[in-house]
């Protein structure tokens, strides 16, 4: 059940719910792109290579999908909703996370295999499309 929308007052501005924990999201989402980018390059360049970059990101996205899960559940979506008994939520979590991991996979395959560009170029249109997704996915679903 979703909770009524509710505003504060904070310095003469009035401040959504959802700006808070979109926040803390970003906050939580650059230090995983942090780790994810820390991971996907070195793999993609000296051990893969261009031509095989995409198999660098499942790597990365387990790192970063381990380092997300703690900061999102902890911080990000803290009091936001119920909690579900069991492992339901963190299998919900993974599942969100393979979202990312599929639309990353493709984003770099399209612009490493089929483009033939860099491995650090699938990198900008995926940290902004990624992100996007898995915040409406973790808080309707996975965070509720």
């Amino acid at each position: 059940m979703e909770r009524p929308i509710e505003r504060r007052q904070s310095g003469g501005i009035t401040a959504h719910p959802i700006a808070g924990q979109l926040a803390r999201f970003l906050v939580a989402g650059g230090i995983s792109t942090i780790v994810y980018s820390a991971v996907y390059l070195p793999l993609a360049m000296f051990v893969f290579g261009r031509a095989h970059a995409v198999l660098a990101v499942p790597f990365a996205f387990a790192v970063a999908v381990t380092v997300g899960y703690v900061l999102h559940s902890k911080w990000s979506f803290r009091g936001h909703g119920g909690r579900e008994p069991g492992g339901a939520r963190q299998a919900k979590f993974v599942g969100v996370q393979g979202v990312g991991l599929g639309l990353h996979a493709i984003i770099t395959w399209i612009a490493t295999d089929l483009l033939g560009q860099p491995a650090w170029v699938p990198l900008v249109p995926g940290l902004l499309l990624v992100p996007v997704v898995t915040f409406f996915l973790n808080r309707q679903w996975v965070f509720r």
